[in-house]
């Protein structure tokens, strides 16, 4: 009996133990919320851009010859028909003063020819009258007629062959002006791989420079074929000129991630799909008066894109399973999951289609661990300072 009243003691006792060790319910947790906002939001599409200048000219020598003198360097700005290289010209000014003497052997052979022309014709002027009183035959008039004629056509012969001279000896002369290369155009020297001594000639692969007119930049990016058809679905205009015409100005963020000052205008639209790359490419024209810009910097183009009147929560708000995206709305103190449907995500804010309405209270942030029935403590938050503390991590 004895036995069986400790055993029941120590029962109850462990009994009461347990009781008291039992977990408590967990009460209501604080969790930040917001407002769902009506804003009026900016987002951009971006598009990698290659730039170049205005008008890009390659330099190339118009004759073979050596490299002399290189009259400029890198980076250099230059006028229009300013002088860049130099080649040699020894053999051209022996080619030259070959020619000119080849037009006075021409000049002489002319003047040889005249003076047997005028001996020819004193000739025939003499015999006519004495054919005409039958003093003579006509046989003597008409051999000096036919000397006339021969000397005539070596007088033309003499003539032609001084153009044929001072053909060869302009020639020469423009050969030698073009032993001078020049800038084609006004604008920025590029890249010089040869230098004083390079053997060069029409006929080279690579050129000696480049000449970019950089006052004005053109921007180059593409579209492929759906982003292309969005973009016309999206674009004001009856015609794809009208369109381009109704385009705001787009923005250039350089390769150090700041933006260009100046904002540009999109000109013109290729007017086919690249077939191997299935993208279209568009041109946008920036001005370059500081000339920040050279040829063949990159940057990143960036498209604005406006919603006007759009709902808006903090993208922290936001969750998914298997493709579907959730809010926790807040209904008499208790979380409700919501499917929204969203439009776009920009600067950490998710812009909603449906799915809450303006003014409802969502949960902002810390939603990892939250279930669809948890009693919350509400601890209202300001939207934009809760998106504006969110930094991008990079």
């Amino acid at each position: 009996m004895t036995n069986k009243l400790i055993i029941f003691s120590i029962a109850a006792f462990s009994l009461t133990a347990c009781k008291k060790e039992a977990p408590k319910q967990d009460g209501p947790k604080p969790y930040p919320v917001v407002s769902v906002e009506v804003k009026n939001v900016v987002g951009y599409q971006t598009f990698p851009a290659t730039i170049q200048g205005r008008i890009n000219n390659d330099v190339r020598a118009k004759i073979q010859g050596y490299i002399t003198q290189v009259l400029v360097d890198e980076g250099q700005y230059v006028t229009k028909g300013q002088p860049l290289f130099r080649l040699e010209t020894n053999i051209l000014n022996e080619n030259a003063a070959a020619a000119q003497a080849g037009i006075g052997a021409a000049e002489s052979n002319i003047a040889a020819a005249q003076a047997a022309v005028n001996a020819a014709q004193v000739e025939v002027n003499k015999l006519k009258p004495l054919v005409a009183k039958n003093i003579i035959s006509n046989v003597q008039l008409q051999t000096a007629q036919a000397d006339l004629a021969k000397a005539q056509a070596q007088l033309q012969q003499a003539v032609a062959s001084k153009r044929q001279a001072t053909a060869n000896y302009k020639g020469v002369e423009a050969n030698i002006e073009y032993s001078v290369i020049r800038a084609p155009i006004s604008g920025v020297v590029g890249k010089l791989p040869l230098k004083a001594g390079s053997l060069v000639g029409p006929t080279d692969q690579t050129p000696l420079t480049t000449i970019s007119d950089t006052s004005e930049i053109y921007a180059y990016f593409s579209m492929n074929e759906k982003e292309y058809f969005d973009f016309l679905e999206k674009s004001v205009g009856a015609s794809v000129p009208e369109k381009i015409k109704n385009l705001p100005m787009v923005e250039l963020q350089l390769a150090n991630g700041s933006l260009y000052p100046e904002k540009g205008r999109i000109e013109a639209i290729t007017g086919q799909i690249d077939p191997t790359t299935g993208t279209i490419q568009f041109r946008v024209q920036f001005p370059n008066a500081q000339k920040l810009l050279s040829n063949g910097n990159s940057g990143t183009i960036r498209f604005p894109q406006r919603y006007d009147n759009v709902l808006v929560v903090p993208e922290s708000a936001t969750y998914e399973q298997q493709g579907i995206v959730y809010v926790y709305k807040v209904e008499k103190d208790t979380a409700k999951n919501v499917v929204i449907d969203v439009i776009e995500r920009i600067d950490n804010m998710a812009l909603i289609k449906s799915g809450v309405n303006k003014g409802e209270t969502v949960i902002a942030a810390g939603i990892g661990g939250l279930k669809p029935g948890t009693a919350v403590i509400k601890k209202p938050v300001k939207m934009d300072s809760l998106v504006q503390s969110i930094k991008p991590k990079f």
